[in-house]
């Protein structure tokens, strides 16, 4: 791991502790988890947020105020957003992507579940996305999360990966595989 990412990542497991902790505590962890979702979505969603929480110009002041409106407009559990204000006065937001990963797997740990990280060129339909995972909870033998993202450049299949384990079904992989196996030929 590159010692930027090692940074973030020490610096996002102890603020997600904290949040998760707290929200253990007070018995909000079905909150916690409907906010961690939401957030992850907004920040998937808005390259503004994304912006504002990675820019060195922007001031703590504005983004502390940025991250209030977002939580506040969300809806964010206490918790949650007194830990986003925190760390923005602390100019930390910068590892929220992170921080939405550890509280995805302090959460998905304490209700015994496994996440599985699922990319596909469509979007999954809610028969799909049951379907695989009650596929991967026989495989896993636990309940299985799915975080799933569209790629379309895979134009087929799907890239599973629970844990270390990774599948590759995609159309682009096997493409690959042909054209590698075809230069080896000729």
């Amino acid at each position: 791991m590159s010692e930027p990412a090692s940074i973030s990542s020490g610096i996002a497991d102890r603020y997600a502790t904290a949040i998760f902790e707290l929200s253990l505590e007070n018995k909000k962890l079905n909150d916690l988890e409907v906010g961690v979702d939401g957030l992850a979505a907004a920040l998937d969603a808005s390259a503004d947020l994304r912006e504002v929480i990675s820019s060195p110009v922007i001031s703590r002041a504005d983004q502390g105020k940025a991250i209030t409106a977002v939580a506040d407009k969300m809806g964010l559990p206490t918790e949650l957003a007194q830990g986003l204000g925190v760390m923005a006065a602390k100019r930390r937001l910068f590892v929220l992507p992170h921080l939405i990963a550890q509280l995805r797997a302090l959460i998905a740990e304490e209700k015994g579940e496994v996440s599985a990280d699922v990319t596909s060129a469509k979007a999954l339909t809610k028969t799909q996305n049951d379907k695989l995972a009650k596929t991967l909870k026989a495989r896993v033998g636990k309940d299985v999360k799915i975080n799933a993202t569209v790629d379309e450049s895979l134009i087929g299949g799907l890239i599973v990966k629970v844990g270390s384990k990774m599948i590759d079904t995609s159309i682009r992989s096997k493409l690959s595989s042909l054209q590698s196996s075809m230069k080896e030929v000729g």
